[in-house]
Formats: structure tokens, C-alpha cells, sequence
């Protein structure tokens, strides 16, 4: 899962491009300052390119845009709308995926109805630094063993590390800088892509 905002819909949309045409198979669409007019017209973009190369395109927390935008569904940070009210929003089709941050929270949010959980960070990364230390390996293993759904790692992932997440049990890995601040993204993605496949 390839994780974008709204400048990056435009100012990077090559990037992005490329590792769709990589066999990248998800984009979300997170920026929590956009307004939603905003927010829309980047999120209606990105589902053109996401649906030009079959892959899932999901919004964060914004239900709204996410249903105006024709999205595959929404993806809820920790503290957002209950998994429950998602679903009776958005109906049974759609893709409701949680942001998690220890293994009991995503064990309680697959078990809640959840399609997906993101765990993390799992390994270091500035955005994350003020909040602690990394969770490590260590926590996909402990979520997995009981979480009913895929888990995906994010947070310090390279293609290295991806390998590390897959082999530790997670069903996918979910990337801003590794893909959009690389010299070739292209490339970097499908090195993702094949570490977990």
C-alpha cells in the first residue's frame, strides 16, 4: 500500500504511476489538513490511476470523500468512526481497514470487522519518532497469531525489511518515503511488491 497526499497526487504523480505499473496493488489517499474540496479532487484523480492499473484505492477517515470519490473504502485511523459505523456507511462491499499500534489493538479491530489492520511503526522513522520506540518483528507475530485479517506493516519499511515483515507474518507492508522519495520508484516498488509476494 502506497501512502499519498494531496501534493502528492500532483507533484508526484509519475511516482506514484510507477509503482502502480509496478504491481503496487493499493493507495491511500491520507491528508488530514486538506479540505475536502481539496481532498476530493486529488482523491478522484488517484482512483483514475488506481483503476487503470486494478488496484484498490481507499481514503483515510473521510467516509465523505471516500464514497464521493468512488473509492474501494475508507481506511480509519485508531481514534476515527467505530469499525461498525464504517461498515453501516459505507455497506458491505467496502474495504474498511484500522490503524493499529500494539498487537491487542489489532487482534480487537480484526475481531471488531475490520477487512485489514496496519500495525506500526514497526521499525524506526522520523514521522513516528515523538511517539516512542519502534514495535519491532516481534509485534506481527503476536498479532497474527490471533488477528482474523491481514495485517500490514508499516512504519521504516525498505524492501530489506519487507522481506523481514513478510517472513514475521504480515500479509503486506504499507510505504510513503521508501516509494516517493526514491531516485527510481519504480524499482523500489517492485522490490516491495516481490518481497511479499
Amino acid at each position: 500500500m502506497l501512502v499519498v497526499s494531496v501534493a502528492d497526487a500532483t507533484t508526484r504523480a509519475a511516482a506514484i504511476g510507477a509503482a502502480l505499473a509496478a504491481g503496487v496493488d493499493a493507495v491511500q489517499l491520507r491528508d488530514r489538513g486538506a479540505p475536502g474540496g481539496t481532498l476530493l479532487t486529488a482523491a478522484l484523480a488517484l482512483r483514475a490511476t488506481t483503476r487503470r492499473y486494478g488496484a484498490r484505492f481507499l481514503v483515510n477517515d473521510r467516509l465523505d470523500v471516500a464514497r464521493a470519490a468512488g473509492a474501494d473504502g475508507v481506511h480509519l485511523p485508531a481514534a476515527s468512526f467505530s469499525l461498525a459505523d464504517a461498515r453501516r456507511l459505507l455497506g458491505p462491499s467496502a474495504l474498511i481497514g484500522r490503524s493499529t499500534h500494539a498487537p491487542e489493538e489489532a487482534i480487537a479491530a480484526g475481531r471488531a470487522g475490520a477487512d485489514y489492520i496496519v500495525l506500526g511503526p514497526i521499525f524506526a522513522t522520523p514521522s513516528k519518532a515523538a511517539y516512542g520506540a519502534p514495535l519491532g518483528l516481534e509485534a506481527i507475530v503476536a498479532a497474527g497469531v490471533a488477528c482474523p485479517v491481514p495485517v500490514v506493516a508499516i512504519g521504516g519499511i525498505t524492501p530489506e525489511r519487507a522481506v523481514e515483515a513478510r517472513a514475521a507474518g504480515a500479509r503486506g507492508v504499507a510505504v510513503v518515503r521508501a516509494v516517493l522519495d526514491a531516485a527510481d520508484p519504480g524499482v523500489v516498488a517492485a522490490a516491495l511488491v516481490a518481497a511479499i509476494r
